[in-house]
């Protein structure tokens, strides 16, 4: 059976102070023996400290973003070696932000893959189209294309260690949303598009998260979707009661 995941994305917000605020809160709030997997990224310079904090308890830690190389002359960069070494095995890929602002191409993201899966780490892969792309119709071929050139490569054995997570991009801090209806169509033809070139055994067990401005209010009606197996969650995940309200709808 595929997990149900919460994964709140910090992107760069909270100093060192206000990120062991959010996560005392967080620890605090939600229930010991919730059933949804919980995960947060905060920023690469507050890493060590939040998983240091959350190591005794259901709280993960994501990193945002890692280089494909293992080393070098990379001013700024940070290696999968360097996120394993402070406790953390999980890494958001692909984010719409990396991609727009940082140029990350679909064949670098397959590196980067690549080089998480060689360390043993988690991935959650984020993809999705921009509104120019849905009005023209042409949503579902811009999915299958980054599914197919930054993933497709891969074994089947390795999607144990893939998370799936779409965002459109245009209900991104946009405060537009896609339906719930919306989203259960896009990711039921994620899963069918894997189904096809995986078979059931991997498209029936991968989870797939719904990214763009999942609030409070909606995320029941989202979550309650079939192929809706979760949430990257950007801004609402800044705000204990608001995150909280998410992972326990």
């Amino acid at each position: 059976m595929r997990q149900r995941i919460v994964a709140g994305n910090w992107k760069m917000h909270k100093n060192a102070e206000e990120t062991e605020d959010l996560l005392n809160e967080l620890i605090q709030a939600i229930p010991t023996d919730c059933e949804t997997r919980v995960i947060v990224a905060p920023t690469f310079i507050n890493l060590a400290a939040a998983a240091d904090h959350l190591e005794f308890t259901n709280i993960e830690v994501a990193a945002q973003n890692m280089h494909q190389a293992e080393g070098g002359a990379f001013t700024g960069e940070i290696s999968a070696n360097m996120l394993k070494s402070v406790g953390v095995s999980t890494v958001i890929l692909g984010h719409s932000e990396r991609r727009a602002y940082f140029h990350e191409t679909d064949a670098l993201l397959a590196n980067k893959v690549d080089t998480a899966l060689k360390h043993e780490m988690e991935v959650i892969f984020c993809f999705g189209e921009e509104l120019k792309d849905r009005l023209n119709g042409n949503h579902f071929n811009v999915v299958e294309n980054q599914l197919r050139d930054g993933l497709f490569h891969l074994n089947a054995a390795a999607w144990k260690n893939i998370i799936l997570a779409y965002e459109p991009v245009w209900a991104i801090g946009t405060g537009e949303t896609a339906t719930p209806e919306q989203a259960q169509e896009m990711h039921e033809f994620i899963r069918n598009t894997i189904n096809k070139n995986y078979g059931n055994a991997v498209s029936e067990n991968v989870s797939i998260l719904y990214g763009g401005s999942v609030k409070p209010d909606n995320a029941a009606e989202i979550f309650s979707k079939p192929d809706v197996d979760g949430g990257l969650i950007g801004g609402a995940a800044l705000k204990s009661e608001d995150f909280t309200k998410i992972v326990l709808a």
